[in-house]
Order: structure tokens, then sequence, then C-alpha cells
């Protein structure tokens, strides 16, 4: 008899917590919505994770210490067994790289270095190794707020058109938009798209229609609709992610996704831990807000859906858990009872 190869999860941890070991890699069992552990393969706090195109690499960030420790490695996948083979190691040219994406060529890794409020450009040959970094580009501004002293890169993307590198930088209150030319970056046309000033763009994600854009603010609790063409963003509305009466002190919000229908859109919420949900008029891009559910633990940091849509995997970093959810029709996140323990989590990442 064959062993069935196992839907692979991988979560993305950190490991200057003392509680985990690096990157995680799971079993999913889509009827059940559980996760069996596979492997471990050690890395210091690859706190995000992301695949290549084809999905046969995974490349993970590894924050590091200081300003100047950040980098980035590259793993090969076994798909019957889920394990990781580490390929390559590169620096990153800034402190705490935290996020990073490939081009849709599956060519170019692009890396977000927080501390500097940075983006690093690295070439991926065919076998998923890294090389030197062909670009370094620095961001240069600062924001209203105590967190905003200088730039921030937090979040890349390539816009749907696949045209355009964004990149949410909280530091500035801007979604900075480029081309990317054989490893290189230049500004777009327009070069940027501005965000109410306080608000510290963290994340940000498309509707599926690739008409609006949804950017959750870091620092004031917020969720922006913009309406998105050629690269222009139009903003429609501005939404606060937890009650109006909420004690906001120490409090922020970390990912936001909008889920694969393009119905519902949802943000999580550390210091309140919950998940707020809004509803997606899919003529206007306008939001109506669902109201907000506890995460059933402390700090939600990334979230994700299963392949089919049907839940929600939020990554509790505080209390070492990762939880689902199902998605009801209206929106609304129910808890499905199942919680697996993952040392401080940030990033699930369904293969």
């Amino acid at each position: 008899m064959v062993a069935a190869v196992p839907n692979l999860v991988y979560v993305g941890t950190y490991t200057r917590s003392g509680r985990s070991g690096g990157i995680h890699a799971f079993d999913h069992d889509a009827a059940a919505g559980t996760l069996t552990p596979l492997a471990i393969t050690e890395l210091a706090d690859p706190s995000f994770l992301a695949f290549d195109p084809t999905r046969q690499f995974l490349f993970a960030v590894s924050e590091g210490e200081g300003r100047d420790g950040g980098a980035v490695a590259s793993f090969r996948i076994d798909p019957q067994s889920g394990a990781l083979t580490q390929l390559s190691h590169q620096p990153t040219g800034g402190g705490e790289p935290c996020h990073l994406c490939s081009d849709p060529s599956g060519k170019w890794l692009i890396v977000a270095n927080h501390e500097h409020g940075s983006v690093a450009v690295l070439p991926i040959d065919a076998e998923g190794r890294l090389g030197p970094m062909t670009e370094l580009r620095q961001h240069e501004g600062s924001g209203p707020g105590p967190t905003q002293t200088g730039p921030h890169a937090h979040f890349v993307t390539f816009d749907p058109t696949g045209e355009r590198l964004l990149v949410c930088d909280k530091g500035i209150d801007q979604v900075v938009s480029y081309r990317l030319r054989d490893g290189h970056l230049e500004p777009a046309n327009p070069p940027f798209g501005r965000l109410h000033a306080g608000a510290a763009p963290r994340h940000l994600s498309f509707h599926p229609n690739g008409r609006f854009a949804y950017v959750n603010g870091e620092a004031d609790m917020t969720i922006t609709a913009f309406s998105y063409t050629d690269g222009t963003f139009e903003e429609l509305q501005v939404l606060p992610t937890v009650p109006e009466d909420a004690d906001r002190t120490g409090f922020s919000t970390a990912q936001i996704l909008v889920e694969p229908g393009g119905r519902f859109v949802y943000v999580s919420n550390r210091g309140h831990d919950s998940i707020a949900a809004f509803a997606i008029n899919p003529a206007t891009g306008l939001l109506s807000p669902l109201g907000t559910v506890p995460t059933q633990g402390r700090t939600p940091r990334n979230f994700t859906f299963d392949p089919a849509g049907k839940r929600a995997y939020v990554a509790n970093q505080g209390s070492d858990t990762v939880v689902p959810f199902s998605i009801a029709a209206n929106g609304q996140l129910q808890q499905t009872g199942e919680v697996t323990a993952v040392g401080a989590p940030v990033c699930v990442l369904f293969r």
C-alpha cells in the first residue's frame, strides 16, 4: 500500500522566543481541518515564508539581530515527506527582513527589510539557489507616529497584472510602486499610493477582480479601501478594525486578507486579539463591518485560508497556537474546536 502524499503546510516562527526550532511542516487533513506535525527545519527567526511559482522551492526570511543581521534562505521541498533541504543563504542588506515574494517568472526574490526601510532583490537560479543581491533600494522619509521616525518596508507583492511591485512602507504612510527590470527596481508611474497620515500601512490584499485593494493601518487600527487602476490608488473608505470604544493602548493590526471568493476581507488585531471581518460590495469595493471574533489566543499575526477557502488558520504568536476557523456563508468566522501547538508562530503557508 502506497502512503498518501501529505497536504503540506509550513509555519514560520520566532526562534528567539526559545519555544520554536525554526520552520515547522505539517500534514493538513482537508476534511477534518487538523494539522499533523511532520518535520522541523532549523533557521533563526524564519518569521515569513513564500514559495516560488512552481512550489518546488520555499524561501524564508531570517530576521537576525540588530540593523544589519538580516538574511534569506532557500529550500528544496520533498513533496513526499515535507522535509526541507537548504540550498542557499544570502544577506538582505538590512535588519529584520519581515516579508518576501518571488516575481511571476520565479527568477527574482524580493525582500522587505523592516529596520532599514529598504527593498532587496536577489536572483533565483533554476535549482532554487539564491545569488547575491542585484538591488538594494532605500526608502526615505518619516511619518507623524512614534514608530514612524524613518522608513519601515513591511510587505512586498506584485499587483494583479504582475507588472508592478508594491511595497507597504509603514514608516512613510505609502505603498511604493516599482517596475522590476533585469533584477533592478525602477520607480513606477505613479511612484506610490498615499495613506492618511499615521496609518502605518503594514500589509495589502487585492480583490480577485484586481480593481480594489485593501490596506491595514498598523498604528491606527484601520482598514482602507482603494480602487486600483493602472497603478493608481484612489481612497474609497477608511474604517476601524476594532470597536470604537475599544482601548487601543499598545494594540496594532498585523495581517489583512481577502478570502478567495472576494466576498469578505479580514484583519488581525494584536492586543485586541481578534479578527475583524468586513463584507465587500463587489461593484463598488466598499466595506460593511461584520464585527470581530476572538482568536482563542494572544497576538494574532498572519492568517491564511486553506486551498478550498473553507477555513482560516490563525497564528497566535503570543500563545503558541495555530487555530482554524470555519467561514460561514455570511462571512463570520466560527470556532472549530481544533488547536495546533506551535512555538511563537507568525506565518502559515499552504502548499
